[in-house]
């Protein structure tokens, strides 16, 4: 069994996550910067089994897309010609960031770390695959 990889993609910095390999637990893994985010994605999957990959999709509040998926659509497309035998799921990431900070708060992160947006997007990230893993679960 590979692992489940969750993507946070932002503009300028993309927060990634991963599970352990039994698919269980979900971790911070990196924050790299979006340029960055394929060649990445190519070296981790090439040393380690990924079955799937969790990509955040923002919606608005009446459930319709956000502006940035015009960032992410073409993204999502790259993904899904360059890893044909991975599974690709949209993943709604409304909420996340928020989410996020108020974890590092309740976490004790200091207010410094708090203001790492790096840090901000990895943990929303984990939040992405966290969902992701509790409606898997709920489904089955």
């Amino acid at each position: 069994m590979g692992r489940i990889l969750a993507i946070d993609y932002g503009q300028k910095r993309t927060g990634i996550a991963v599970t352990d390999p039994l698919q269980l637990i979900a971790n911070g893994l990196t924050t790299v910067r979006t340029a960055d985010v394929l060649p990445f994605l190519a070296s981790y999957i090439k040393n380690e089994r990924v079955d799937t990959i969790v990509v955040g999709y923002p919606r608005q509040m009446n459930n319709l897309p956000s502006n940035a998926v015009k960032y992410i659509d073409p993204f999502v497309r790259k993904l899904k010609a360059v890893y044909k035998d991975k599974e690709i799921v949209l993943a709604d990431e409304r909420f996340t960031s928020k989410m996020a900070a108020q974890a590092m708060i309740e976490g004790g992160a200091k207010k410094k770390t708090r203001q790492n947006k790096g840090i901000v997007d990895m943990v929303s990230a984990v939040i992405i695959l966290q969902s992701y893993l509790e409606s898997r679960n709920y489904r089955h």
